[in-house]
């Protein structure tokens, strides 16, 4: 499987200087970023603790959850104050979470299971055996897409947990994104997406991106990847998978999230693209690494591995 965590040596790192400005960035010197985008050169963000080294990040409509890799727990915070409501235990090395409309799915890498929570008070629905390491899942209207380490993309029926059958897919599948019809799954190993027919599963597509795909976002028209082994970020169209463009975001950008206007990108900094274009609007600069990110109608939130927070943006 790809380099999915972080090494201890990279969960240290503190970012504490903002980086030089270039790639179409704004100096950070510009006066007119605090009015007009919020950027700020140290950590100004809006964070709220959770458990240990939170890796996934979803919104359930009024909540952002996360999935606390290193203590088989997921936090519950209230989206408009930040206020803790709940930690429930999932299982062992919790990585994705993900919302159905009533329930959380949590992926636990480390007991190669997904876990269904009902999301009004945490209880444990049931617990569903996957293959090796389940990672980064979405839903489709219907169903749970699991990425799995053997190769595989796993249905299952979001009503009863029931398999409704495993898909290959490239080599170490990583993360998921649904785009109205189809899933797209990051390979991370071969440095492609794979697209599949949500109906049937049918292999639809496989499309090549910068080296190491991990995160994964649909715009509404466009497929976009963060780029772990590259530093870059790749558009696509949905539509047949056609190369729009490939952006540079330094420094082992890993998750990304749409939010309705502009594509963002977690990593060592936080980085704002312009979803037309591709041009960098901005760049934040947590002083964690951050992983997975979450839209919630109003805010951008991200998991801060390292201070074991979900900041709010």
């Amino acid at each position: 499987m790809a380099n999915l965590f972080l090494s201890h040596a990279q969960q240290a790192v503190g970012v504490t200087a903002s980086p030089p400005a270039g790639n179409g960035a704004p100096p950070l010197s510009n006066p007119l970023k605090v009015a007009l985008l919020k950027w700020y050169p140290v950590n100004k963000t809006a964070h709220f603790s959770v458990g240990q080294q939170p890796y996934g990040v979803c919104f359930d409509g009024a909540n952002i959850w996360t999935a606390n890799f290193g203590d088989g727990t997921v936090t519950k915070l209230r989206a408009n104050d930040g206020a803790l409501l709940g930690t429930f235990p999932a299982g062992v090395e919790p990585y994705g979470v993900t919302f159905d409309g009533a329930s959380i799915w949590v992926s636990n890498v480390g007991s190669n299971n997904v876990m269904k929570l009902r999301a009004s008070d945490g209880k444990n629905l049931g617990t569903f055996p996957m293959g090796t390491s389940p990672t980064w899942m979405t839903f489709d209207g219907e169903n749970i897409w699991v990425p799995n380490g053997n190769n595989t993309l796993t249905k299952l029926r979001a009503s009863d947990g029931k398999n409704l059958g495993n898909f290959t897919v490239g080599n170490s599948p990583l993360a998921t994104a649904f785009d109205g019809a189809n899933v797209w799954v990051t390979n991370g190993v071969d440095s492609t997406v794979s697209k599949l027919r949500a109906s049937d599963g049918k292999l639809l597509g496989t499309f090549q991106t910068s080296p190491g795909p991990l995160g994964i976002a649909f715009d509404g028209a466009n497929i976009w990847t963060a780029n772990r082994g590259s530093g870059t970020v790749t558009k696509l169209r949905a539509s047949d998978g056609t190369l729009l463009g490939t952006f540079n975001t330094p420094l082992e950008p890993y998750g990304i999230a749409f939010d309705g206007t502009d594509i963002w990108v977690t990593g060592l900094y936080v980085y704002e693209l312009r979803a037309s274009d591709g041009a960098i609007l901005g760049r934040l600069v947590p002083g964690t690494n951050t992983i997975g990110a979450a839209f919630d109608g109003a805010n951008i939130w991200i998991a801060g591995l390292n201070d074991n927070s979900a900041h709010k943006l």
